[in-house]
């Protein structure tokens, strides 16, 4: 089961954080028992590394973010590994599309006019200079403060922020998202659905994922795919746990799991039925494993 990352900070009272409607702002301290984690995220947010490392591993790639680091990571689920060798420390920004697109409207003549004809990262490295790491640093120290310092004040500074990763030019390709979500008023649908089928969320957080309320997710789904989101995801998840069959370090259980299926028991009879047998029989038989 993925992490629903916005409802464990607002639910947990321990971790230092600013919260309004548009944004967030948390000091993320990672027990360093807990080694790895399955999370999902609706709201985009922008993490600086204080101390220790961990790897950030999407559908496609994984990311070794380490201290000094920082990312952009996009509305989708991620599994994040931790290492033992030290604490790990973050400072972690969580900014709504909306708050994106009206710091970009607001100053559209400021800046730079990038533009991509696909954007498809889910995590975007940002180069850290020293004026931004001192930023980060101004925020972090926000938080000792607590509720006593103005949120316009907190808004002035995350919007700081924005300018100063959407000045440098090695930035580009976050600069491009930028401009992109500032052009659409409703998150792509395919987008969301192509890089998170394999992960085991329910409808309704599918439908936060993508911006809806579940009544028009489902209703836009079925215009886009020409059928129901349950019968998508079975079919996407099933052809997805046949490729992973190919490959031998993964075991029935661990191809059941990566694929999206709850349980072994409905992911058997669901292979079976789909493609006349049962995953350990068709490896055998398709991959020679």
């Amino acid at each position: 089961m993925a992490l629903d990352l916005k409802k464990f900070f607002l639910n947990h009272q321990h971790f230092n954080k600013i919260v309004s409607d548009d944004y967030m702002f948390i000091e993320f301290n990672c027990p360093i028992e807990f080694e790895n984690f399955k999370l999902w995220t609706e709201i985009p947010f922008l993490a600086y590394v204080v101390s220790g490392k961990k790897d950030w591993t999407t559908l496609n790639k994984t990311y070794c973010i380490k201290e000094g680091d920082a990312v952009f990571v996009r509305k989708g689920v991620f599994k994040t590994k931790q290492y033992f060798e030290e604490d790990y420390c973050s400072l972690l920004f969580f900014i709504t599309d909306d708050f994106i697109r009206r710091f970009c409207k607001e100053h559209r003549d400021s800046l730079p006019n990038t533009s991509a004809d696909y954007l498809e990262n889910q995590i975007y490295k940002i180069n850290v200079n020293d004026p931004l790491s001192s930023l980060f640093l101004t925020v972090f120290n926000y938080l000792k403060v607590g509720k006593n310092i103005p949120k316009d004040l907190v808004e002035m500074k995350f919007k700081e922020l924005l300018f100063n990763i959407s000045i440098d030019p090695l930035n580009k390709e976050l600069i491009a998202l930028f401009n992109s979500i500032q052009q659409v008023d409703k998150t792509n649908l395919k987008d969301v659905m192509m890089k998170n089928f394999q992960s085991d969320l329910t409808l309704e957080e599918y439908a936060r994922l993508s911006g809806r309320s579940l009544s028009t997710f489902k209703r836009d789904f079925q215009h886009y795919f020409n059928e129901t989101p349950g019968k998508w995801l079975n079919t996407k998840r099933l052809e997805y746990a046949k490729m992973l069959l190919q490959n031998n370090d993964l075991n029935i259980n661990d191809v059941c799991w990566e694929s999206g299926f709850k349980n072994t028991s409905h992911f058997n009879s669901a292979f079976k039925n789909k493609y006349k047998l049962p995953p350990k029989q068709y490896r055998k038989e398709h991959y020679g494993l």
